[in-house]
């Protein structure tokens, strides 16, 4: 899992075939998880649903399943993928599930009966999008030297941000934006959800051409005999996992903490986007077709501010820059909970969005800083798989609040608690200024 050796950097084209996959999955998680098909669950398949459990409880609930399953199947992916020649083959498994998932969504109508159906495909491709990440930040290796990983990393982040709001534009001008019986340029009817349902065939399709080129232009490397990952089933996976953790442990404690306080915090931050759009149609009155607006908004927004934290992480070091960004987040959620109205939401998510960015790139940066030449792979691969190991924790958070206090904004009380702990957690790590000199 190391990167090329220096002076032999990977092509161009090769480059950005794998930052248009990016662009594909990126938008399409903004479309099924976050702005439209979630959205279209809580607040028209399900707005008629009996009982006293509410629909936005019962999406947080699927997605912390999601998580679960995600928790379960991380640690055995990642060892199955160590092995470079399986990288490609695994990522177009799972970029395949994504697909025919995302395109199935089509069939869910306006019926509170299909809400089931709705929950275990958002969930099916939550787990499935989520474990696609590890092959595909595992064939970074393939295409960056120790020189250029920064660089390509973010050149990923950036493509994906941008993946986002060109499939958000295109949704909200092609079906979803007026308010008549046809929307958007498509003319397509909003009965029985039709326009929503067509966006899922469309966000399939988009992420079908983007994620072609990957598997075109990059190859898989000759598969070798002594490939890690053969046999390794998900009991020698964890075994695997846990030698790492004990490895790391050993040679700075700070590492562990780090991994565990970044698993909760970054966990907080993955639940802005997903809890959002709902909150903001459920409880502030944004529209269906605004909160798409927003969502584009958001991601500009989380882009600036992920440019100007890498600025200051330069200057301050990337912990100032992480606890001074989840205490705003924390600050500005709890103004939030205490407002009403479209105006109030679009001031404070925005805000929130600012916060995600910064919060999100040094994070990833201090990991980078506190690795030791070697053991990028090993520190990264941790980082990635405790991650993904509390993945459930905002959203069942987030659906127990709702169910406590019985309103959707209480929502936010299980946000805030998830972003509280990963910032007490934070303050307790040891983290350098800088790279230190090798």
């Amino acid at each position: 899992m190391q990167t090329r050796p220096p002076g032999q950097p990977a092509r161009r084209s090769q480059v950005l075939a794998w930052g248009l996959w990016d662009v594909g999955a990126t938008g399409v998680n903004a479309i099924v998880t976050t702005f439209v098909f979630s959205v279209y669950l809580t607040s028209t398949v399900g707005d008629d649903l009996p009982g006293g459990t509410t629909p936005q409880s019962w999406l947080f609930r699927a997605l912390a399943a999601a998580g679960l399953v995600v928790a379960v199947l991380a640690p055995l992916t990642g060892v199955w993928v160590d092995a470079p020649w399986r990288r490609r083959g695994v990522l177009a498994l799972l970029s395949a599930a994504v697909m025919v998932l995302t395109a199935s969504m089509s069939l869910v109508r306006d019926d509170y009966h299909y809400l089931w159906l709705g929950l275990i495909l958002l969930g099916g491709t939550a787990a499935c999008a989520e474990l696609s990440t590890v092959p595909y930040n595992a064939m970074m290796r393939q295409l960056a030297t120790p020189e250029t990983s920064g660089r390509i990393s973010g050149f990923g982040s950036g493509m994906g941000y941008s993946g986002s709001v060109m499939l958000l534009l295109i949704v909200y001008v092609g079906v979803i934006a007026g308010d008549g019986d046809a929307r958007g340029l498509l003319g397509i009817p909003a009965a029985d959800g039709q326009n929503v349902r067509a966006a899922m065939l469309l966000a399939a399709v988009w992420f079908a051409l983007f994620a072609l080129p990957i598997f075109v232009a990059v190859p898989a490397p000759p598969r070798e005999p002594a490939d890690a990952g053969e046999g390794v089933g998900l009991v020698g996976a964890y075994r695997k996992l846990w030698r790492e953790i004990v490895g790391e442990w050993r040679r700075d404690h700070n590492i562990v903490y780090y991994l565990f306080a970044s698993a909760v915090f970054r966990d907080g931050l993955t639940g802005v986007f997903s809890f959002g759009a709902v909150l903001g149609v459920s409880a502030y009155g944004i529209s269906s077709a605004n909160v798409l607006l927003f969502g584009v908004s958001a991601s500009v927004i989380a882009a600036l501010g992920a440019f100007v934290g890498g600025l200051v992480d330069d200057r301050i070091g990337s912990k100032p820059v992480i606890l001074g960004s989840l205490a705003s987040m924390i600050a500005i959620s709890l103004v939030l909970w205490s407002l009403s109205g479209p105006l109030g939401f679009w001031v404070c998510g925005l805000l929130l969005c600012l916060f995600v960015g910064p919060t999100q790139s040094s994070a990833r940066t201090l990991m980078l800083r506190m690795s030791t030449e070697g053991k990028e792979g090993v520190t990264f691969g941790l980082y990635t798989t405790t991650g993904r190991a509390v993945s459930f924790l905002a959203p069942f958070l987030i659906s127990v609040c709702i169910d406590w206090f019985g309103t959707v904004r209480a929502g936010i009380g299980g946000l805030v608690l998830v972003l509280a702990a990963g910032m007490v957690m934070m303050a307790l790590v040891h983290a350098p200024h800088r790279v230190p000199a090798r």
